[in-house]
């Protein structure tokens, strides 16, 4: 054989193959890929339409008119500028019978001086002061554990200093949930609205955040709550030894405790607008980095179903983008694939603008696909990260 035929002969197997591999490209690889692709837009419709909508369509409940008596409880390190603005409007709520507990946690400023004059003008005012840093593990389970453990009240509604009430009737709101089956009353800590695309991200992912917990709470699964507006009985706080199995987590003292001690059929929530609570966000990235790094530590802690579902979730949309560049790039049955994908998007469109409405958020369904895949890149990074370098102690 001369060295034409061979060439001729290497040119005929290049071909072939590159053939067979294009056949295999589209015979095998497209078709499963599509069906993983079907499959991954099923189930976050089954996220959407079954779990996500219990909270996006939901039917206030009244309140039970049963008001107990109640121990706001506030942790404060170094907070006396929130202490001054915010105090009096917790301090002012119209509640027939209420106590406000402030743990003044070893603070340097003149947080000592200031609560000592708001002692002198109410007497709702019960000071916890810390006058040494004895806390030992990272975050303020300590000083929270302090405040709850000197409560007179059975009934606890938590919040922080830098958070104001939206009405006055914040306490009525929350602790009318309480009965003697209800154990837990779930709130919503809103952010002020401001200008930027970081106030924007931070505002969406605190819906998204209460869209899932505020879900999962209203089908029996409830795995979380957050500080800023949380209330829950003094008795099941010590039936659970309070934060003891978590103590050397610096965070979690809101939702680690929920998680372990919510079950099914004791904990309700609450979005009456006047039950919310409202705060100013971060105003950097670095800040608001910080922060989420913080709160996403005690992720990795939830119960094994919490964590399965909370995981499937993002796990099964990063596949969907994946797979929709992937199948996009094979050029074949272009418009099924975008359809399904339209159909996803507008079912998060719905049930997100629904929600956010329910919480008097304004102004974010424009930008939430784009804040929804900044979020989905940079979490994975921050979770990394926690396994890699650990937290500063509060402060």
């Amino acid at each position: 054989m001369n060295q034409f035929n061979i060439s001729v002969l290497r040119l005929d197997i290049f071909v072939l193959s590159k053939e067979y591999i294009l056949l295999f490209d589209s015979n095998i690889i497209f078709p499963v890929l599509l069906y993983v692709y079907v499959t991954t837009i099923v189930i976050q419709l089954i996220y959407f339409w079954m779990i996500f909508s219990r909270f996006a369509f939901y039917k206030t409940k009244k309140p039970s008119g049963n008001y107990p008596p109640v121990s706001v409880v506030i942790c404060a390190k170094n907070e006396y500028h929130n202490l001054k603005k915010n105090l009096p409007l917790v301090l002012n709520q119209d509640y027939p019978d209420f106590e406000v507990v402030v743990v003044n946690d070893a603070s340097d400023d003149e947080t000592v001086f200031l609560l000592e004059d708001f002692e002198r003008e109410y007497e709702s005012i019960k000071v916890v002061n810390i006058t040494q840093d004895l806390n030992f593990f990272p975050g303020k389970k300590f000083a929270l554990s302090l405040g709850i453990k000197s409560a007179r009240n059975e009934h606890l509604l938590l919040t922080d200093a830098d958070c104001i009430p939206a009405g006055s009737s914040w306490i009525k709101k929350m602790a009318g949930n309480f009965d003697s089956k209800n154990e837990v009353v779930l709130g919503y800590g809103k952010y002020n609205k401001e200008k930027g695309f970081l106030n924007s991200i931070i505002r969406y992912e605190t819906v998204m955040t209460a869209v899932q917990y505020f879900s999962y709470a209203l089908i029996g699964i409830t795995y979380m709550g957050v500080g800023r507006n949380l209330a829950y009985k003094k008795s099941l706080f010590m039936k659970h030894k309070g934060f003891i199995s978590h103590y050397n987590i610096d965070s979690g003292d809101d939702d680690l405790f929920i998680n372990k001690a919510a079950k099914k059929g004791n904990t309700q929530i609450e979005i009456d607008p006047d039950s919310f609570t409202m705060s100013d966000a971060k105003k950097t990235f670095r800040e608001w980095w910080t922060q989420k790094r913080r709160h996403l530590s005690a992720g990795r802690y939830y119960k094994f179903k919490h964590k399965f579902l909370l995981g499937l979730y993002s796990f099964s949309l990063i596949l969907v983008l994946t797979l929709l560049v992937i199948l996009l790039s094979f050029q074949q049955y272009i418009i099924i694939v975008l359809v399904l994908f339209g159909i996803r998007l507008l079912s998060k469109l719905v049930i997100f603008k629904k929600s956010a409405d329910r919480l008097n958020e304004k102004k974010l369904l424009l930008f939430s696909p784009l804040i929804e895949l900044f979020l989905l890149g940079i979490f994975p990074i921050m979770a990394l990260m926690n396994l890699v370098f650990k937290r500063n102690k509060w402060k």
